[in-house]
């Protein structure tokens, strides 16, 4: 379901991420940073990301993936890679439509977060060739995220914490990084919260709109690791009328160290 991120949270509950949303009393230019920063980003087709984890395969969201045609090439360090075949998880699901229509009519959408919550948000991307020109990015495989300050990149919609970022804006900018640090850790999913200032951090921020899939980066040993990548946020209030990306809400992103045996299997039997 591609745009999840803010799509559930157009619902305000869940939407997909965005672009990522800055502090409002720091420069955006503070944020910005070449493609050099994370090389091994993977540009879905319009919006959304994924990172290279291996030569030849490409982990993200299962929302971001085309609902109504096949993924035919995703873009790495600025060069176009060929699909060869896209493996989602068996417990990815999406969205019944009833429950949109629901939350599009009554502006509540608590059953969308708990849907959300309950499925597998993760597929795998093979390509038909091995990238050669970037060094694919390791997973984080330990379990004591809880506490531990995140980087997190994306390319979608962005703002500031104060207003928020326009559901209707452009998700596909320009590559921003930020920091947050991770609140919850448990089963699928890792969560942050958006803090104000002054209790942020210096260059706090949240995944937006167009950012699903996006990485969620900790740093061990002098090396940033996937720990994560972003899924869905919990706005509160009616989803009709709330702003996305303002001070307060909540980021859940997919946890990599719950699927890593998943992955490794995938990889390993796929000829």
């Amino acid at each position: 379901m591609k745009g999840f991120l803010l799509l559930p949270l157009l619902l305000a509950v869940s939407l997909p991420a965005s672009a990522i949303v800055i502090r409002h009393d720091v420069e955006d230019a503070a944020y910005r940073v070449p493609a050099s920063e994370f090389p091994a980003l993977a540009d879905m087709p319009g919006e959304g990301h994924g990172a290279l984890i291996a030569p030849q395969w490409v982990l993200t969201a299962a929302h971001t993936l085309p609902m109504h045609a096949g993924l035919k090439q995703v873009v790495i360090n600025g060069t176009a890679r060929e699909v060869e075949r896209v493996i989602t998880h068996p417990g990815y699901r999406t969205l019944p439509q009833t429950l949109i229509d629901q939350a599009m009519a009554s502006g509540e959408a608590m059953l969308i977060v708990v849907f959300l919550a309950s499925g597998d948000d993760v597929a795998l991307i093979r390509l038909k060739a091995p990238v050669t020109d970037v060094t694919p990015v390791a997973l984080y495989s330990d379990s004591d995220e809880a506490g531990q300050i995140a980087k997190i990149l994306g390319k979608g919609a962005t703002g500031t914490g104060a207003t928020g970022h326009s559901p209707n804006g452009p998700n596909r900018t320009e590559l921003r990084r930020a920091f947050n640090r991770i609140t919850s850790a448990y089963d699928r999913w890792l969560c942050y919260v958006f803090d104000e200032p002054p209790e942020a951090l210096p260059l706090e921020g949240v995944l937006g709109n167009g950012d699903s899939g996006g990485p969620v980066l900790i740093e061990r040993d002098g090396k940033w690791l996937l720990a994560g990548q972003g899924a869905w946020k919990v706005v509160q209030g009616n989803v009709l009328t709330a702003r996305p990306g303002r001070y307060g809400q909540v980021t859940c992103n997919v946890r990599m160290s719950h699927y890593a045996g998943w992955i490794q299997r995938v990889m390993t039997e796929q000829p």
